[in-house]
């Protein structure tokens, strides 16, 4: 077997998503704890400066407690080189996940086993399905008193539209919850809720569930409710299919509690054995294989000021096909240029280390002098871009006023990265003096407000403004462009990559716009 086809075969690289509060960032913590990558963990209380969580680390996710940016972790374990994104969970900042989901070969959903699915879970759902992305669902929280386990999967199947099939099985729930019981390999995990900072108990080898020794362990009242419940398990849900999963038809289901490091070993343990390895991905020219000898790679976030002590700008790159190396030139398909990287990173958080070779499943990080926008495709000299990373129209537009004329450049540089890190939109209408920034949810001006004051000394204020809704417009007749871009010329706008936009504030007003104009079509979202 070849180096190339070795690498590739140790790789997974998953995302981890959920409705805010449902545990997410804790259960990265774990995994990395699992993996060795980190010795001790963090709490997500978020009262103490040092006590931050591992994976936020932007100075108002400190300040907040909510994670806005996807980080990116990578750790060995059993042989394996796993690579976590860490999406944010806010709604506010769900563009940044879908653009996420685009570079992970499948996914960890967690679901808050006392609230139950909730809204942004759909959504990101939503998004795993178009794509048919594998996922495996952690229900966390077990020691609280939540919702009954059976209820918790009937929820997940009709309000997420995908079949499940547990693996492993509580015993109890909250104050009861005694631990879980493995249902494949026949082994008890009995909780500890003072387990926080370490790894716990060992698995206790059962022959059966009908073993008298289980009645030792857990009591016999808890014994049979559990050998009721396994029945039931065995008699209601499919066997686990490993092509159904990989398909994204049926997710297997692990129970615990990611703060008290119970339920993580089960679930990584799984995930190594089923998880895809890195996949073969599409292009607009063609579909690219991870076997290929040539790199190739995709840029799908961008971060300005990741270390504040230093003015970085790092574009973060998917490998898809073959093994990039350092200063090794490649070819920059959207601008023709030729590039190489003296320094590029692989990352343990907000930790970096330099690294001299990467495989398909890996995400290096390449400090970027503004060569890089999202979805950008680097290659050993064929012209291919890899597809699926659309801009789609922001639901909040604002009109940005700097309230600090002598500090106009660091304004315009600063929205103009925080733009081409994806955090919003800008829409430049006549001639550049009015800008309009559009995002998914009103915090995203808060953050937008704070990093340009805190990382680029820039001072603005947010005006509303009337408009919901972009739609990029395109025509082969280019006279009804122009034609409709005089007509409507103050709901014209250009976005960043100067493609011209209507800005509409109705159903009503863009559908009557589109009757007058049948020679333009109107896009829902950038890539089409």
């Amino acid at each position: 077997m070849s180096t190339l086809q070795k690498e590739i075969d140790k790789r997974r690289i998953f995302g981890i998503i959920s409705h805010p509060d449902a545990g997410k960032t804790t259960l990265t913590e774990k995994l990395l704890l699992f993996g060795g990558a980190i010795q001790k963990a963090g709490t997500v209380k978020r009262n103490k400066a040092e006590k931050t969580a591992t994976s936020d680390f932007m100075e108002i996710e400190k300040q907040r407690g909510i994670s806005v940016a996807t980080s990116v972790m990578g750790f060995n374990y059993k042989e394996c080189k796993i690579n976590i994104l860490d999406t944010p969970g806010h709604k506010d900042f769900a563009e940044d996940t879908y653009r996420t989901l685009t570079a992970v070969d499948s996914v960890i959903l967690v679901v808050d086993c006392v609230k139950g699915v909730e809204e942004q879970t759909r959504k990101l759902m939503n998004v795993c399905r178009m794509r048919h992305i594998p996922v495996m669902v952690f229900i966390n929280k077990m020691d609280r008193e939540g919702k009954d386990p059976f209820d918790l999967l009937e929820e997940i199947e009709k309000e997420l539209n995908i079949s499940t099939r547990p693996l492993s099985w509580p015993i109890g729930i909250g104050s009861t919850f005694a631990g879980v019981y493995h249902l494949y390999k026949k082994q008890l995990k009995l909780f500890s809720p003072d387990s926080k900072m370490q790894i716990t108990d060992e698995y206790i080898e059962l022959e059966d569930i009908l073993s008298d020794d289980l009645d030792k362990y857990i009591g016999q009242k808890a014994s049979n409710k559990l050998r009721e419940e396994a029945e039931l398990v065995e008699g209601v849900y499919e066997p686990f299919d490993l092509s159904l999963y990989r398909s994204g038809y049926l997710a297997p289901v692990f129970f615990g509690s990611a703060i008290n490091n119970f339920g993580i070993e089960e679930l990584l343990d799984t995930f190594i054995e089923i998880a895809p390895p890195p996949q073969a991905r599409e292009t607009d020219k063609r579909i690219v294989k991870p076997d290929e000898n040539k790199f190739t790679g995709f840029i799908f976030k961008i971060h300005a000021n990741l270390d504040p002590n230093h003015r970085d700008r790092i574009a973060f790159c998917r490998v898809c096909s073959g093994k990039f190396e350092r200063n090794k030139f490649y070819q920059h398909t959207r601008s023709s240029k030729k590039l190489k990287f003296a320094s590029p990173t692989s990352f343990m958080a907000d930790a970096k280390s330099l690294v001299e070779e990467a495989w398909p499943g890996d995400v290096i990080g390449l400090y970027d002098a503004g060569n890089f926008k999202i979805g950008d495709t680097l290659t050993e000299g064929e012209v291919l871009k890899y597809i699926g990373i659309p801009s789609f129209s922001p639901e909040i537009f604002k009109e940005l006023e700097n309230t600090d004329p002598m500090k106009t450049k660091q304004l315009e540089k600063g929205i103009s990265q925080l733009v081409d890190e994806g955090v919003a939109q800008l829409f430049i209408q006549n001639l550049g003096s009015r800008k309009f920034v559009g995002t998914v949810g009103e915090l995203q001006f808060e953050v937008i407000k704070f990093r340009l004051l805190n990382e680029y000394g820039a001072s603005c204020n947010f005006r509303s403004i009337s408009f919901t809704k972009a739609s990029w417009i395109t025509s082969k007749n280019q006279e009804q462009i122009q034609l409709l871009m005089r007509s409507q010329a103050n709901r014209i706008a250009f976005d960043k990559d100067n493609r011209p936009v209507y800005l509409s504030n109705s159903k009503w007003d863009i559908d009557s716009t589109m009757r007058d104009h049948p020679d333009v079509v109107f896009h829902e979202t950038s890539e089409w």
